[in-house]
């Protein structure tokens, strides 16, 4: 099985590499270090499983599996992001990935999840599971922020927290003018005015800690 550990940061690549290697998971492990160069490696067709960050500088986790799902690319992708929030592990699941689990999972989840999306079954960390049950009954409603496009999502998640607007430029490898076109479009289709209401509704609403 050959393996590639998408992460912009080293530490948490070389964290995993072990713990693939204490876990006896045999395979040939690559790393990619931003969402540019995994998604170009992605697209390669030489990796059966991919362990892939959200946030990620340039091509976000999201971009990336949105950009393979409009290529027709199938590939076994295990988000392990830092976001327990289940808004971000429905995107997820709704692009093409296969399983999600936080980064704070012990080694033995990240083992599991691996074992059952290899044998073609997907994999959701029972605290994201315990979140999406509590909502089952609640109205069906569409919530404000499933009507933003993913870049429109990141620009949002980035604003609420308090992020310039040439700050969230560069992470995202887009141009100040464009994050501004991202945040008049947002704020319109949610109906709102400013960041501190979109601040507002992201804690509500468990999209930013």
């Amino acid at each position: 099985m050959k393996i590639l550990l998408a992460d912009d940061h080293q530490v948490v690549r070389e964290g995993l590499k072990q713990i693939l290697k204490s876990l006896k998971i045999s395979g040939l492990v690559e790393e990619a270090k931003d969402g540019n160069e995994a998604l170009t490696k992605i697209k390669s067709g030489e990796f059966d499983f991919v362990i892939l960050d959200l946030s990620m500088p340039g091509q976000s986790g999201l971009d990336i599996l949105k950009a393979l799902k409009n290529c027709n690319i199938n590939v076994s992708i295990l988000i392990l992001s830092v976001h327990p929030q289940k808004q971000y592990a429905v995107r997820a699941l709704k692009l093409g990935a296969a399983g999600y689990i936080s980064k704070n999972s012990a080694p033995e989840e990240l083992e599991l999840a691996i074992k059952k999306i290899s044998a073609g079954e997907r994999y959701v960390s029972s605290d994201i599971i315990g979140k999406l049950v509590s909502d089952f009954n609640k109205k069906n409603d569409i919530a404000l922020h499933e009507r933003l496009s993913e870049r429109e999502f990141q620009v949002m998640c980035f604003l609420a927290k308090g992020t310039p607007i040439k700050e969230i430029g560069k992470v995202l490898f887009i141009s100040e003018r464009t994050v501004s076109t991202h945040r008049a479009r947002l704020l319109e289709k949610m109906e709102m005015k400013s960041n501190a209401e979109l601040a507002l509704y992201a804690y509500k609403n468990d999209l930013i800690e």
